[in-house]
């Protein structure tokens, strides 16, 4: 059987499938006299006392074993236990019902499950785990119940489980741990960020995991392509193992070049950034020798909260980025709000087009009482490291310049409280729209940079929405229209004295990075685990053969026909990434 998921973490690892039962535990109603209600309260308070020493313990481990970023997790668990709302709701049901407190905190855990998920906001809905997972800890400690955790492994297991709770990450012997398959979740899930860091492959998202693999079943987990494969038979087996043999091997080399520059054999130098959400990504963007943070995306910063963030928080964080990669810079991507994440605080409207609709810096122009707070927060932090900004989704120059005003207006400020920022800090566009792409010469009066959002800007200039599986065929990045806009931007931007990056997923495809490379890109942006192999690409080529294979390229009439004729170049200058997948 062969299950299709989300690439969470990159890696394949051929293993044996541990189950993790994710069943509610059953509680049935039993009725309490009247005179026990206060030992009923005086248990409930035990339990929220105990889990609390639980996840201050939990938290404790898990800051002094990977940093005190993933220990931030649990001060979510822990505003939990002290909700009063939650507690009073609780002791409300013990007196209305005089049913045993499991029972009727079981009864609010249900109505809170059922609220968040009815949230429309994915990311808001994938916090549904913070509170299960301290509602299930406060049940366990109710019925006295031997606690499950992966802290007991003896062996080597590919973990298969509805979701991972942090608990269930924080207490796992990691040494024991050779994937994660999740039912559930997404790239923002607790799960899938600490896969990434942990540098585990996982496949997330599979929605069949649990109820057709087994324990014991031989499992196949390709984190690189999100596939599942269950019982596999011996040919499939010997070709994944060669697959994954390739990739150790590939892995070994890119070792030795982490800390060598991305420079090509007759000298060309070339920036190779990384892309990350979240700050608990920085040691990865470290340890894999990547030049710096080519696209900070802020958005993230804004959910899983109750209200928006205030100045100090975006300076705060931000400074904290820039204190760490320093002198590497770091580009911040102002919030880009608004397609598949919205949230609930900022009151928006539901939209038949989202990804055309209110959203980026059309939401950022509309609501300038938001934006200054970000950007506020961006020019203070500026001062403690190399950092620069970029607006997302800019169509025209209009918007453009209204937001450098408004950019403007914040520095003025800024000056007057007297207050210190980087007064020669670069501003960017991102181009991920065609009508940016086709005035790039307009746009590049009023930047320093530009950088090519290409998930956007293929989805745009195709017109396919690439979540569309029956459309998916259609999604290519090699097709003639979307080259002719990369090369246009890169072109215009030369001839203006700027450099321009890519911040999509195309920068990261090694046949398209030796394509990109020979039209000019100054700047690869990817994810930190993918640096060091375009690292390697860039290095085992000259740039005067990329030139040529490009132009070469850029002749031929189709998307498929290119994409062959780079593959092949490809397989003959550096087959490692055609055999081994090479990501």
């Amino acid at each position: 059987m062969v299950i299709k998921g989300i690439a969470a973490s990159p890696g394949i690892v051929i293993g044996k499938a541990f189950l993790i039962n994710s069943q509610t535990l059953s509680i049935t109603k039993r009725k309490i006299p009247k005179e026990e209600l206060p030992l009923e309260i005086a248990r409930f308070e035990e339990a929220l006392i105990k889990t609390r020493s639980e996840i201050i313990e939990v938290k404790k481990k898990i800051t002094n074993e990977l940093g005190g970023e993933h220990g931030e997790i649990f001060d979510a668990h822990l505003l939990v236990l002290e909700d009063r709302a939650l507690i009073e709701e609780v002791i409300a049901g013990l007196k209305k019902d005089r049913a045993s407190v499991e029972y009727v905190f079981s009864r609010v855990l249900e109505r809170y499950t059922s609220a968040f998920t009815r949230i429309d906001d994915e990311y808001l809905r994938e916090r549904l785990s913070d509170i299960q997972d301290v509602g299930k800890r406060i049940l366990q400690n109710l019925l006295g119940g031997e606690k499950t955790m992966l802290k007991d492994l003896k062996e080597e297991v590919i973990v298969v489980a509805y979701d991972l709770s942090p608990s269930d990450t924080a207490s796992m012997q990691r040494d024991k741990v050779k994937a994660f398959i999740t039912d559930i979740g997404g790239r923002t899930s607790h799960t899938a960020i600490m896969a990434r860091s942990l540098e585990i492959p996982a496949v997330i998202g599979v929605e069949i995991g649990t109820r057709e693999i087994k324990n014991g079943d031989t499992v196949i987990v390709d984190g690189n392509c999100g596939l599942v494969l269950v019982n596999p038979d011996r040919v499939t087996i010997q070709k994944f193992r060669k697959s994954k043999k390739e990739l150790a091997e590939l892995q070994r080399d890119l070792v030795k070049i982490r800390k060598l520059p991305a420079k090509t054999k007759d000298g060309y130098h070339v920036q190779l950034s990384a892309n990350i959400e979240f700050q608990e990504e920085l040691s990865s963007v470290i340890s894999h020798g990547a030049d710096g943070i080519g696209l900070y995306r802020t958005e993230y910063f804004y959910m899983n909260r109750s209200g928006l963030p205030t100045e100090d928080e975006h300076f705060e964080a931000y400074k904290k980025v820039a204190e760490k990669i320093k002198p590497q810079t770091v580009i911040i991507r102002t919030m880009d709000l608004g397609g598949d994440k919205f949230i609930s605080q900022l009151e928006v409207p539901r939209e038949l087009n989202p990804f055309l609709g209110w959203r980026a810096i059309r939401f950022c122009l509309a609501r300038p009482e938001i934006f200054k707070v970000q950007l506020r927060g961006i020019l203070r932090a500026s001062a403690y490291g190399s950092l620069k900004l970029m607006y997302p989704m800019i169509s025209g120059v209009e918007e453009l310049k209204e937001a450098n005003k408004i950019l403007e207006k914040c520095k003025r400020e800024l000056e007057k409280e007297k207050i210190n920022y980087n007064r020669d800090i670069e501003v960017g566009a991102m181009i991920e729209i065609p009508s940016a792409a086709l005035t790039s010469d307009i746009l590049a009066n009023e930047v320093d940079f530009f950088s090519i959002g290409t998930n956007d800007l293929i989805q745009y200039s195709l017109a396919v929405d690439r979540s569309n599986e029956k459309i998916a065929y259609l999604y290519n990045p090699a097709h003639p229209a979307v080259l002719r806009l990369i090369q246009n931007v890169i072109n215009t931007g030369h001839n203006k004295g700027l450099w321009v990056g890519m911040c999509g997923e195309m920068a990261a495809d090694p046949a398209m990075a030796l394509l990109l490379l020979g039209m000019g890109l100054d700047e690869f942006s990817t994810s930190p685990l993918v640096v060091p192999q375009i690292k390697k690409l860039i290095r085992s080529v000259r740039m005067e053969d990329a030139q040529k294979m490009a132009k070469e390229a850029l002749k031929l009439s189709s998307g498929n026909r290119i994409k062959k004729f780079v593959e092949e170049k490809l397989k003959r200058i550096a087959p490692e990434f055609i055999t081994g997948k090479g990501r």
